[in-house]
C-alpha cells in the first residue's frame, strides 16, 4: 500500500502481544509506553491532534489468540490506521505451525484493510546474535517473516522489514530478557513505522547501525549468558511446563478508543 503524504488518521487500533503492549518500555506511572503509543503520539502531533487510540494487546498471546480475541473488537472501532504484530509467542512455543500463523496474519490484515484501514506490520529479526539458543528457532522466525511478506503483499498492508537491518539485533535496543525491545528499541520501531507512514520529520535513520560497536570480553559474555539463563530462560521453561501463560487473567491494555 502506498501512503499519500501527508496522511490524516482519526482512529488507530493496535493488535498484538507483549511487544504491542509496550514491554519493556516503562512509562512514568508504573505501566508501559511502547512503540504503539509512541507512534500514536507521533501521528497525533503531526496532524495537530484529533487522533483516537486503542491498544488491544495482551502479553503472552499467540497469533490465533490475537485473531480470536482482538480482531472483532478492532473492526467494530472502524480504524483508519491499524498495526498487527504478533508471532513471537508462536515461534517460541513447543509447537509451531507456520501455515496456520500465516493464515491468521493474512486474515487479520485483509479484514482490517477491507474495513478501510492503513495496516502496518513488521518482521522479527533472527535473535541468534542476542542469544545463541535462538538458532533453534531461527527457521521458525524465517518462516514467520515469509508469511508476513506474503500476507502483506496480498492484503496491501505495509511491511517494515526490520530483519533486513543488522541494527535490529544490536543488544543496546533490547531488554535484558532478549525477547522484548527496551525503551530505545521501542523508539526505533516507532521511528520506522512513522517513516513508513511518511509522517513529517520522519527519516530512514532508524535503519542505521550505531557508530560504535560494542566490545565484550569472553568473561563478560559468559556472565551475561548465565545471568540471562537464570533470570529469564529457566523461569520461562518452568512456566511452559506448568501450562501457564503470561496472558492468564489479563485484558487489553487500552480497550476503547480515546484521545491520547
Amino acid at each position: 500500500m502506498q501512503i499519500k503524504s501527508p496522511a490524516t488518521f482519526s482512529r488507530y487500533v493496535a493488535l498484538g502481544d507483549s511487544s504491542t503492549e509496550g514491554i519493556d518500555d516503562p512509562d512514568s506511572v508504573g505501566g508501559y509506553r511502547g512503540w504503539s503509543q509512541r507512534l500514536a503520539e507521533r501521528v497525533d502531533a503531526a496532524q495537530g491532534g484529533g487522533l483516537l487510540y486503542a491498544n488491544l494487546a495482551v502479553r503472552g498471546l499467540t497469533t490465533r489468540q490475537v485473531r480470536e480475541r482482538q480482531l472483532a473488537d478492532a473492526l467494530a472501532m472502524r480504524p483508519d490506521l491499524a498495526t498487527v504484530f504478533c508471532g513471537t509467542n508462536d515461534v517460541t512455543s513447543w509447537r509451531f505451525d507456520a501455515e496456520a500463523v500465516a493464515a491468521d496474519i493474512a486474515h487479520m490484515q485483509h479484514a482490517l484493510v477491507r474495513g478501510g484501514a492503513t495496516v502496518l506490520s513488521f518482521t522479527l529479526p533472527d535473535l541468534t546474535p542476542l542469544m545463541p539458543l535462538a538458532r533453534v528457532i531461527a527457521p521458525r522466525i524465517a518462516a514467520l517473516n515469509r508469511a508476513l511478506a506474503a500476507a502483506s503483499q496480498a492484503s496491501g498492508a505495509i511491511l517494515v522489514d526490520f530483519a533486513a537491518y543488522p541494527v535490529a539485533t544490536d543488544r543496546r535496543l533490547w531488554s535484558d530478557d532478549r525477547i522484548h525491545a527496551n525503551a530505545a528499541g521501542h523508539a526505533r520501531i516507532a521511528d520506522a513505522l512513522a517513516h513508513a507512514l511518511r509522517l513529517p520529520g520522519s527519516t530512514p535513520a532508524w535503519q542505521k547501525s550505531f557508530p560504535i560497536e560494542l566490545a565484550q570480553t569472553w568473561g563478560e559474555w559468559w556472565s551475561w549468558e548465565m545471568r540471562w539463563f537464570k533470570r529469564h530462560f529457566a523461569p520461562w521453561v518452568w512456566q511452559g511446563l506448568r501450562g501457564h501463560s503470561s496472558a492468564d487473567g489479563r485484558g487489553p491494555k487500552r480497550a476503547a478508543l480515546a484521545p491520547l
